[in-house]
């Protein structure tokens, strides 16, 4: 049994995810999703809140979870699909033309930030189309600029934002190897203890491969800077993973 409280509805086998208590929003979008480790992860987790935009629905209708609320155009989900959702009173819609000015993905973000949720787990939102993936990633800059805390994950990855003191426990890493890369044309005064290969008050440019493949040694490392903007690649070989 799993740490979720499921509420069985006889309507197609679906299962209602209840955790009023959880202040994290889940948002299952279209990219690339393996589906026993999207399954295996779900279900290792809390959520408050669970968003499918666009094609991200079709996995959860294969895995049989019912979705808090469905966006997107839906220009790359089956009609039935959709049709099956989308007359469901239980699901809240936020049904957009595919000429629109956000992605799938941002959209899903805006409805879980006007919810009331600053930690959101995103998956779906790696591999695929690459322009998506890459916009997705830039989207961690602006919505930490809102004060929200989003990670993107796939079976090898967990991508979210860096900042100044944030730190990191290893009973806590997504896989073996950290990353930092800057989003800003320079990072300046770097400093990371408690790391494998530690660092002190360096600048790095963007384009530069030096925070590369990281480990954490201690049981919590910590990464301080002085300017600039950065993210976090936690990453594990794929020897690793189950999808």
């Amino acid at each position: 049994m799993s740490r979720y409280d499921f509420e069985q509805k006889p309507e197609g086998g679906l299962s209602r995810i209840t955790k009023p208590d959880s202040d994290c929003c889940l948002i299952v979008t279209g990219g690339d999703l393996a589906p026993a480790f999207a399954a295996d992860f779900i279900r290792s987790r809390s959520y408050g809140r669970i968003i499918a935009a666009d094609a991200g629905l079709r996995f959860l209708a294969q895995a049989r979870i019912l979705p808090d609320q469905i966006v997107g155009d839906f220009d790359t989900l089956e009609p039935e699909i959709f049709e099956r959702f989308g007359r469901d009173d239980r699901i809240q819609r936020d049904i957009h033309k595919p000429e629109k000015d956000e992605t799938d993905t941002e959209l899903a973000l805006m409805d879980a930030l006007n919810a009331g949720f600053y930690r959101m787990d995103v998956l779906g939102a790696l591999g695929g189309r690459i322009d998506h993936e890459m916009a997705n990633i830039q989207l961690l800059y602006e919505y930490r600029k809102k004060g929200a805390f989003i990670s993107l994950i796939d079976p090898q990855n967990r991508i979210s934002m860096a900042w100044s003191g944030r730190l990191f426990r290893k009973d806590d890493q997504f896989g073996k190897y950290i990353s930092f890369l800057p989003l800003t044309t320079k990072v300046s005064g770097i400093t990371l203890r408690g790391f494998k290969y530690p660092l002190k008050k360096r600048d790095v440019e963007m384009g530069r491969s030096l925070l590369i493949s990281n480990e954490i040694a201690d049981d919590t490392a910590e990464i301080t800077y002085d300017g600039g903007e950065m993210i976090v690649i936690e990453s594990c070989d794929k020897s690793f993973i189950r999808r």
